[in-house]
């Protein structure tokens, strides 16, 4: 069961691996839509035409867009419209899904190791620094275990 859960990330993390560079993308202040549009040089009259929609209609799409309530059929509607592509991804902020689940798990862990430490040494039975942190790995190993077992359970 193990290795199918760790495949299933390894699977998920190479899918989510083209867009890593993604995170390094600035949103257009006005938005990705009135960006393209003034870019290639098309009016929201011309762009509605394609849309069947009106001018205001565009206008209401880019304020949308820019205050981010568009949906995502809008957007893969107004895409197809001018022979671009939707893509959509949730991705880490940082690094692999694999990482996120070990820094969850690694900050869990130095929670409950640290607070129990705690209420140890007042209790004058607190552990050294070189134990805290083994213990805080052990607990993290034992988190991650528990945490991608029940991703898919």
């Amino acid at each position: 069961m193990r290795n199918k859960q760790k495949l299933l990330i390894e699977q998920l993390d190479q899918k989510l691996q083209p867009f890593s560079e993604t995170r390094k993308v600035l949103v257009p202040e006005r938005g990705w839509v009135n960006t393209i549009r003034t870019s290639l040089n098309m009016t929201m009259a011309q762009l509605g035409a394609k849309l069947n929609i009106t001018r205001q209609g565009v206008k209401r799409i880019e304020e949308s867009e820019a205050n981010g309530t568009i949906t995502l059929n809008s957007l893969k509607d107004l895409a197809n419209a001018i022979d671009l592509k939707l893509v959509y991804a949730l991705v880490p902020k940082n690094g692999t899904i694999d990482e996120l689940i070990q820094t969850r798990a690694e900050t869990l862990a130095r929670k409950i190791v640290l607070r129990t430490n705690q209420n140890m040494k007042l209790e004058d039975q607190g552990i050294g620094d070189e134990k805290l942190v083994k213990t805080i790995k052990e607990l993290a190993s034992e988190i991650k275990r528990e945490m991608k077992k029940s991703l898919w359970d």
